[in-house]
């Protein structure tokens, strides 16, 4: 109930007036230069997400990316391929994954809105680091607020041969950690980082968990990136949580639930 109060709060909300920009497709050489590290993970057949490297060997992407919706299963990241700056079949590098680790709060089946939205974080480890002299790896920031700028590069439905950049979206209600922003996103952009620039290079404040369309507005949800990804970092050393191909994790189930009792959470991206 507390999280389905907290987004409609958010819906309600109005969003101030800004000028957003339109999306621009990435099509040219030069069009990509220093969002190469933005990419396509491709989970064999399963559809596709949009991840971002944070480190040589390390994708930053939604949980729900790597745990099925309807199964709880978490999916083998061996059969996952990361296409860095991917362009028309061509990727600057690519690499499948090794090793996975999402939230340990993450739970597909949480009716608690909110709290799944602010876990909705993985880091996908890859099994051979891409050369920063291919694609340089991003910096987070905390630099987030209401009314601030953003910027956000990603892969979508309709648009899944080439990433999108849209130069200018706003951050349009922030509270307890979560983020809302105006940024043109759909399917396929989940995961995708959303980015500030005061710092000169793009640096990661979110990504994109959830959204909706309406009339060709869109509203998308993240959270603020720094602390779960902290966590993460931490648990990807320690091996706590942490999954792979040969023994994967059992699927994840809410305390308490049983087969058929669990939400309708429907897509990620909705149109009320």
């Amino acid at each position: 109930m507390i999280g389905r109060l907290f987004f409609a709060a958010l819906l309600a909300l109005a969003l101030p007036a800004g000028a957003d920009t339109d999306l621009k497709r990435l099509t040219l050489r030069q069009d990509l230069l220093g969002w190469e590290a933005v990419g396509r993970l491709d989970k064999e057949g399963r559809g596709f997400c949009t991840g971002a490297l944070i480190a040589p060997d390390l994708v930053l992407t939604a949980a729900h990316c790597l745990i099925d919706s309807r199964s709880g299963q978490r999916s083998d990241p061996t059969k996952i391929t990361f296409r860095a700056g991917l362009r028309d079949g061509v990727a600057v590098a690519q690499s499948t994954g090794a090793r996975a680790v999402a939230h340990p709060d993450y739970n597909p089946f949480d009716r608690n809105g909110l709290r799944q939205l602010l876990s909705d974080v993985a880091l996908l480890q890859l099994s051979a680091p891409i050369p920063a002299g291919h694609a340089s790896p991003f910096a987070t920031s905390a630099r987030t607020g209401q009314g601030r700028d953003v910027t956000v590069v990603s892969f979508a439905r309709g648009r899944l041969s080439a990433p999108s950049w849209q130069r200018a979206c706003r951050t349009t209600f922030k509270a307890q950690g979560a983020l809302r922003f105006s940024c043109d996103t759909n399917f396929g952009s989940s995961g995708a980082p959303i980015f500030e620039l005061s710092a000169g290079r793009p640096r990661i404040v979110s990504i994109v968990s959830r959204g909706s369309r309406q009339d060709g507005k869109t509203e998308v949800f993240g959270m603020e990136i720094e602390a779960p990804l902290a966590g993460l970092r931490r648990a990807l050393r320690s091996g706590s949580g942490v999954w792979d191909g040969a023994a994967r994790a059992p699927r994840v189930v809410l305390p308490g639930s049983i087969d058929g009792d669990r939400p309708d959470i429907g897509a990620r991206f909705v149109r009320p």
